[in-house]
């Protein structure tokens, strides 16, 4: 098997964790909504999927749940409650750093939004030390559509076992193996940590 070139990560549940509910308590404390009638409506809708494919914008988005839940804040509190939710997942970046330090470039590969990365970018500076990002919202498809995955070989240049991809995911690491990619789908920090090892410094 040919030796990876490129290592993709995702983002949400592989290098920062994320709670939800966090949000939803403090954009709540803001509104007529409760917190389980946030989700309610979010579930109920498509406006996430509209969101993190880039086909409405942060404003639009904030226009359509402004009134659902009865909203009383700015745009900007609203913003800050929806995209303060994550915490560094420090084994996993640590295994970055030490793949960097391999001289082996870095990707992430996200489906997301331009609030929650512009958050990531300000709060954690790891986020910063990667050779590129394939981010749904930026192509206007998302994982596991294969047009992201082609979108990935197309703009990195690498293919098949040159790519080894780390995701929660077991769908969307299961369509990148359905393209050759070597994958790991990531359950936790140290099941992931002793895989990659294997592969890329045994």
């Amino acid at each position: 098997m040919i030796g990876p070139q490129l290592i993709l990560f995702d983002l949400g549940k592989v290098l920062v964790d994320f709670d939800w509910h966090l949000a939803a308590l403090q954009i709540c404390a803001q509104a007529r909504a409760t917190p389980e009638q946030l989700f309610d409506f979010i579930m109920a809708s498509d406006l996430m999927v509209r969101l993190e494919n880039g086909r409405i914008t942060n404003e639009q988005f904030f226009s359509e749940v402004q009134p659902a839940i009865g909203y009383r804040a700015t745009i900007e509190d609203f913003r800050q409650a929806f995209s303060d939710i994550f915490t560094e997942i420090s084994e996993m970046v640590r295994l970055h750093a030490r793949i960097r330090a391999a001289k082996i470039p870095t990707w992430i590969f996200s489906n997301t939004s331009d609030w929650a990365v512009t958050h990531i970018r300000e709060r954690f500076p790891f986020f910063a030390n990667f050779d590129g990002y394939v981010l749904s919202y930026e192509l206007g498809v998302m994982k596991p559509h294969v047009g992201i995955y082609e979108a990935v070989e197309r703009i990195t240049g690498c293919r098949g076992g040159e790519i080894l991809y780390i995701d929660d995911s077991a769908e969307n690491a299961a369509a990148g193996a359905a393209r050759g990619w070597q994958t790991i789908q990531h359950i936790s920090p140290d099941q992931t940590i002793l895989q990659t090892e294997r592969i890329l410094f045994s």
